[in-house]
């Protein structure tokens, strides 16, 4: 029976070391798959909020360009209406209100393209928002993942362990050991009872010995008071 324990922990033994030697490996994959993620994590990050100020000031352009547009033409207009009440040369109206309105083209063409831009920056920005957000689940998938196979490879290791210790425990020399020194205490607590027989029967004798001697030296007190009292004429009755 003990051979056949032995076989069965040296072969859950050889499975701990088989099961090591191949979480080993991912242990080490997945912690470096987690740096590089990390690693592309933050690129991405960088590049998203590049992309964000890039939108952001796509935005504000055209909203300038808007504006200028705007400004131009009322200025056009109030030169147009400062020429009507005459504050101002005819020719002169004529040309600065015709240089207002191309300004004014110009801004508005600026304002489209910036808007155009600011659009497709946001789409870019879209796009980036969702590899972060992908990147991220892979971080925290690897992670669980790592966590799982630590654990494994902890269980594993104490497994082995345990069968280690196991395997190497001498059954026959133990139980033979224990056989001997069951015989040993045996032999003490047999040899502690005798002794304990012959103290017992010593303390027995000199205590008979002495009941003799002692009931023997009252019986002759009595005789020796008899004696006297009938030396005397007492009456022994009284």
């Amino acid at each position: 029976m003990a051979g056949i324990f032995q076989r069965l922990f040296k072969s859950g033994e050889a499975e701990a070391h088989a099961m090591i030697d191949k979480l080993e490996d991912p242990i080490k994959m997945s912690d470096q798959a987690i740096r590089d993620l990390k690693k592309d994590l933050q690129g991405s990050m960088v590049s998203l909020g590049e992309v964000k100020a890039l939108a952001i000031r796509m935005g504000r352009d055209a909203d300038e360009g808007k504006r200028l547009a705007q400004d131009y033409e009322r200025k056009a207009m109030l030169l147009l209406q400062q020429g009507q009440d005459g504050k101002l040369d005819a020719a002169d109206v004529e040309r600065l209100a015709r240089e207002a309105l191309a300004r004014k083209e110009e801004a508005s063409t600026r304002a489209v393209e910036a808007s155009k831009q600011a659009q497709a920056q946001q789409q870019m920005v879209a796009t980036l928002q969702n590899n972060v957000n992908e990147l991220k689940s892979k971080i925290s998938s690897y992670e669980n993942d790592l966590v799982t196979l630590k654990a494994r490879a902890k269980t594993a290791n104490a497994t082995r362990k345990i069968n280690q210790r196991l395997s190497s425990i001498d059954s026959n020399g133990t139980v033979a050991l224990l056989e001997r020194m069951k015989e040993k205490v045996e032999e003490e607590e047999a040899l502690a009872e005798a002794y304990g027989d012959m103290a017992d029967a010593s303390t027995s004798v000199d205590d008979e010995i002495n009941r003799a001697l002692a009931g023997s030296s009252t019986s002759k007190a009595d005789d020796s008071l008899a004696q006297l009292k009938a030396k005397m004429g007492l009456d022994q009755a009284g």
